[in-house]
């Protein structure tokens, strides 16, 4: 009896034991930012992918998973985030000078085309296709874009336009290939002092051009500055004599009206005959009779 207890339990537990292992071997998770890619052995690649959290597949699919969110990777001498050991590259400007380049860039691969990437690389995972097809590619189309500057100008002010140009170049060559490249920027050059001297020559040649075509444009400011005070000044002194002017103009006119009617009161005066006006009473009204002038139009008016 105790035997098959004993027997029964064994049983039992392997049964437990196996469950477990087909459990894990069913179960995939999927982390955040990420979707995975279902390969059947049987089937082939499923168009279905399995997006972030648990889930039951059956134990002859086989999970890759790829990023569909934005990771950062970097090609640079050093150990920065993903650069394993000197991924550093060269690269030669329109002149031909040799520049070694530190690179950063962002990517991912687009949700709605992972399985082609999948199939396109064999069924690598993500990691594997940026290292073995994103980075090499990052360098040599690089070179090309590099090709198209001076060294002046990507280690000068160009060097912000020269990452533009970089990023739109990379986005458009991989875009076929389903995934997204972008904000690539060159974040170290080292060129060969011969070529760092002259070029620093150079920059300091321009700032001392900037910094006299900057006084002279402040002297032509003053020069302008103080002929506009001169003519404020000049237009100042013409509004105020104009308004003397027509000031004076009006006194006049005042003037003139008031003269006017003085002579015409003391002609009046000098006509008046010495009479005062008559007084004719009526039975409806009274009337005022004006006594004549003297002078000619008296004599006239007698005639």
């Amino acid at each position: 009896m105790k035997r098959k207890g004993l027997l029964g339990g064994i049983v039992l537990a392997l049964v437990i034991i196996i469950g477990v292992i087909m459990l894990a071997l069913c179960t995939v998770r999927v982390p955040a930012g990420y979707v995975a890619v279902q390969y059947n052995m049987n089937g082939g690649v499923k168009d279905e992918v399995l997006t972030q959290g648990w889930h039951l597949v059956s134990p002859t699919t086989k999970t890759t998973l790829y990023t569909i969110g934005i990771e950062q990777s970097y090609l640079t001498a050093g150990d920065n985030g993903d650069s394993e050991g000197d991924e550093s590259f060269t690269a030669s400007s329109s002149e031909g000078k040799a520049m070694t380049i530190d690179l950063t860039f962002t990517y991912q691969y687009q949700a709605e085309n992972v399985t082609d990437v999948f199939t396109r690389f064999k069924g690598q995972s993500g990691k594997d296709v940026r290292d073995s097809f994103i980075k090499p590619n990052i360098v040599s189309w690089t070179k090309e874009v590099i090709a198209r500057y001076k060294v002046s100008d990507i280690l000068g002010e160009e060097r912000a336009n020269v990452n533009l140009a970089l990023s739109e170049y990379l986005s458009e060559k991989f875009e076929k290939y389903g995934i997204t490249i972008s904000n690539v920027s060159l974040i170290n050059i080292e060129v060969d002092e011969e070529t760092r001297q002259a070029i620093s020559a150079k920059i300091t040649a321009q700032q001392n051009a900037d910094t006299q075509a900057i006084n002279n444009q402040t002297a032509i400011d003053k020069a302008e500055a103080e002929a506009q005070v001169k003519r404020t000044e000049a237009q100042a002194s013409a509004d105020a004599k104009l308004i003397e002017a027509e000031a004076e103009a009006e006194a006049n006119r005042l003037l003139q009206e008031s003269l006017n009617g003085m002579i015409l009161q003391q002609e009046y005066i000098d006509r008046w005959n010495g009479e005062l006006p008559d007084i004719v009473t009526g039975d409806s009204s009274t009337s005022l009779m004006i006594p004549s002038y003297t002078g000619t139009d008296a004599a006239e008016t007698e005639e």
